[in-house]
């Protein structure tokens, strides 16, 4: 006969509700404090719109990870994959025997498959017209990149001083070199540089710079516009500018294929990244390809961007979560955003008085790679000040230079500290 209470007694415990009350003294109480994090970042994704595309698929992974017994990542396996002493080291033997359904998702971000794939989406999806027809775009895309090297080279002179002062060499501000170089690429405004970068560098901080690096791109219209008055003023922002020329088919076919040559024989690291976006670009402008451009645009990148966001909300375990290494993360991401942001408004000032006021320094502000948000941003600002300036297609030269100029700037912190 069935003893319905032995019977309910064995469900409750081999529930996850045994499982984290038992345990949540040793950490349980931490995967409950993620459960509510991710519920917020769904809240902010749903409601907010702050990304959503990618903040749903981030949010319900850290939820997902974050359940007791579910059995869908593993933090123990990728520790023991990234261990040299281990014998299975740079081996996916374990984890495709062991792992769950996200470990399993987990390795194309680690292999860094899913960022090429989206930056090749994101090539099929952008107009590189802007900036060929204005070269001089290329400047404030890299002037835009100040926030990135000033972490980096910031990270360079707190080592040389801890290492001055007897302190430990490799840590600055609790950060070693290849993390400061992870974090500092979140002034990039790229999401997908962000994520390739950091799992080569600094995986164990993935969740966190995932985390930040998309908040700061849905939070551009709020921070940018403040660094943009402070750093211009009500004339610089009335300036016109003239339409650029017209740009053949031609030069638009021409230009993604010198650009990934001269790219990849300058930094091999950023081969792959370059590459797939200006791949996907190609496929855009020979007019022969549109069912590929097609493809990247819609279905391969929906499908990528599914499997990255939930991959990287897997890693938001808990106890590596809620550390005061994720709110200095935070904090030093919009520093570096910040500065990335004046740095691209800085080279537009001088590029406007170097052309006799004929540049609105404004489009500078672009030169972050969030395409096209940090484009519109320029644009709404200048039209605050003269409605009949329209800056967009002059803001997206800068804009997608910034794309390429993270990329480098990605390859370049990658060659330093890889």
């Amino acid at each position: 006969m069935i003893n319905i209470g032995e019977v309910l007694l064995d469900l409750w415990n081999s529930s996850g509700f045994a499982a984290m009350s038992a345990g949540f003294m040793d950490g349980g109480w931490q995967n409950l404090v993620m459960i509510i994090i991710g519920c917020v970042l769904l809240y902010l994704g749903i409601v907010k719109q702050f990304e959503p595309l990618l903040m749903c698929g981030i949010a319900f992974g850290c939820v997902l990870t974050n359940l007791p017994m579910g059995g869908l990542y593993h933090q123990e396996l990728w520790d023991a994959f990234m261990d040299p002493s281990n014998p299975a080291y740079h081996s996916f033997g374990a984890i495709m025997r062991e792992g769950g359904l996200l470990d399993i998702t987990y390795i194309g971000v680690k292999t860094s498959l899913y960022p090429c794939l989206i930056f090749m989406g994101v090539g099929a999806m952008t107009d590189f017209g802007p900036l060929i027809s204005n070269p001089k775009s290329l400047l404030l895309g890299a002037a835009a990149q100040m926030g990135v090297f000033v972490a980096f080279f910031g990270a360079v002179a707190l080592n040389a001083l801890n290492g001055l002062f007897g302190l430990a060499p490799d840590l600055v501000l609790g950060f070693t070199g290849p993390e400061a170089a992870s974090i500092g690429i979140i002034g990039g405004a790229d999401g997908p540089t962000a994520i390739f970068l950091t799992s080569r560098l600094a995986p164990h901080l993935l969740g966190a710079i995932a985390v930040a690096a998309y908040s700061y791109m849905a939070l551009i219209p709020l921070i940018q516009p403040p660094i943009m008055n402070l750093l211009t003023t009500p004339e610089q922002r009335k300036i016109k500018m003239v339409q650029t020329r017209p740009v053949t088919k031609a030069e638009k076919i021409i230009f993604p294929i010198l650009v990934t040559i001269f790219v990849a024989l300058l930094l091999p690291d950023t081969a792959a990244l370059v590459g797939c976006l200006m791949f996907g670009n190609l496929c855009k402008e020979t007019g022969l390809t549109d069912r590929l451009s097609d493809t990247m645009q819609n279905a391969l990148m929906n499908i990528v961007t599914i499997l990255l966001s939930t991959s990287v909300g897997a890693t938001m375990v808990g106890q590596n979560f809620l550390t005061v290494q994720t709110l200095s993360i935070v904090v030093l991401g919009v520093v570096a955003f910040g500065i990335s942001t004046a740095g691209g408004l800085i080279g537009g000032q001088i590029m406007c008085r170097a052309t006799g006021g004929k540049v609105n320094p404004l489009i500078g502000s672009a030169g972050v790679s969030a395409v096209p948000m940090a484009a519109r941003v320029a644009n709404s600002v200048g039209q605050k000040n003269n409605p009949s300036n329209f800056l967009l297609m002059h803001a997206m030269g800068p804009n997608v230079a910034g794309v390429i100029g993270s990329a480098i700037a990605a390859g370049f912190l990658l060659s330093v500290f890889g």
